[in-house]
């Protein structure tokens, strides 16, 4: 399993520590060291809707001009932005086989992992 994010995010604080506390092995990416590629970002794209891998509630967005924001039209603009701005991606994303989850609900992950 990978779980990929950034240290400091709370909801990736609280999934990580969910996963501890049932001793589920995992492998930690920090989207700050090893930003996701263009093909994984696709795949999550693919999976979720870029609408939804794109984080636009967070710090990363709201700091951006309004016109980096307006840029951003389509899934291929999406995945440009998130290779350059890596902490606009909606966190934590984990992968589990072929399980993709998103975000960090506990039901979901309870059901799904």
């Amino acid at each position: 399993m990978k779980v990929y994010g950034i240290v400091n995010c709370n909801t990736v604080k609280a999934a990580r520590a969910w996963l501890d506390k049932r001793k589920l092995g995992y492998e930690f990416v920090d989207f700050k060291k090893t930003p996701p590629t263009e093909e994984l970002l696709a795949r999550w794209c693919g999976t979720f809707g870029w609408e939804n891998v794109l984080n636009r509630r967070g710090t990363t967005w709201r700091l951006l001009p309004p016109a980096a924001q307006a840029r951003v039209k389509d899934e291929k603009s999406a995945i440009a932005l998130m290779r350059e701005k890596p902490t606009v991606i909606k966190r934590p994303v984990v992968e589990s086989g072929e399980t993709l989850l998103s975000g960090f609900d506990e039901a979901e992950y309870a059901k799904k992992l």
